[in-house]
């Protein structure tokens, strides 16, 4: 298994990584990072875009899924075939949002390990393909201020406050206060959101303190990437689920014309 990791992951970007250290400008190990970043998120796209939609159909679901859970709360057997069934009927995948955390783990441990090891002049010789040119060592002073092979707790703290803002912006809207009883589901649901809307940035934070800037930045401009994409894709949400007629809402229960 680690021999596949190393052959299909590691050497592969560490040798990209060389690659572009060596063409850009001013050798430059941040613009490095950045464009990785971008590379990633170029590929992983379409599943973020699923991943995104997928998150916003679940919790578009929620109140259906407090109440099943309520009706069985003695049945787990039953429980289970109703959701699965809310699911199917709606064609929501709920665990579809977790596939490009997934994905980008084993890349951002390889990216770790990386840039870890650019900094390690005898690391070149053994990792570097023939055709890279091997440059000793990288200089990890990033726009000619930052130094990235260390801990950073500026970039830590952004790159938790950019998951603050990701995830604050796809936290459901709390219910009118005389939205009635069908807003009872909806109420817990943004609670649960709201504690995860902070609990994500603490713990990003706290992770990229312990890690080398550069992982810190990859994270943050990450981020800030996927933050543009969902702005884009709820954007074009809303217009496609804007209701027309609003006459048919009633104490928070949608009444068929």
């Amino acid at each position: 298994m680690m021999s596949l990791f190393h052959n299909i992951l590691y050497q592969p970007i560490f040798n990209f990584f060389v690659g572009l250290y060596n063409v850009i400008p001013g050798h430059d190990v941040g613009a490095v990072i950045i464009i990785i970043t971008i590379l990633v998120r170029v590929i992983i796209y379409p599943l973020t875009s699923k991943s995104i939609k997928a998150q916003k159909a679940v919790q578009d679901l929620q109140p259906k899924v407090d109440a099943i859970k309520k009706e069985y709360a003695n049945d787990q057997q039953k429980q289970a075939a109703a959701l699965m069934a809310v699911y199917k009927d709606n064609k929501v995948n709920p665990f579809a949002s977790c596939l490009p955390l997934l994905i980008q783990l084993p890349i951002l441990i390889a990216l770790y390990t990386v840039l870890r090891d650019t900094l390690m002049a005898d690391k070149f010789a053994a990792e570097l393909y023939s055709f890279v040119n091997n440059p000793g060592t990288l200089n990890a002073i990033s726009f000619g201020f930052l130094d990235l092979s260390h801990k950073n707790y500026v970039l830590a703290v952004l790159a938790g406050a950019a998951t603050f803002w990701q995830t604050r912006m796809m936290l459901a809207q709390q219910p009118p206060k005389n939205a009635g009883t069908g807003a009872k589901d909806e109420n817990m649901m943004a609670t649960m959101n709201k504690q995860m809307m902070y609990f994500m940035p603490v713990m990003t934070a706290f992770i990229c303190i312990s890690l080398p800037s550069g992982l810190s930045l990859y994270w943050l401009f990450s981020t800030l990437l996927t933050i543009a994409q969902q702005a884009f894709l709820m954007r074009g949400n809303k217009k496609d689920n804007t209701p027309t007629d609003k006459s048919n809402v009633i104490e928070g229960t949608v009444i068929g014309k």
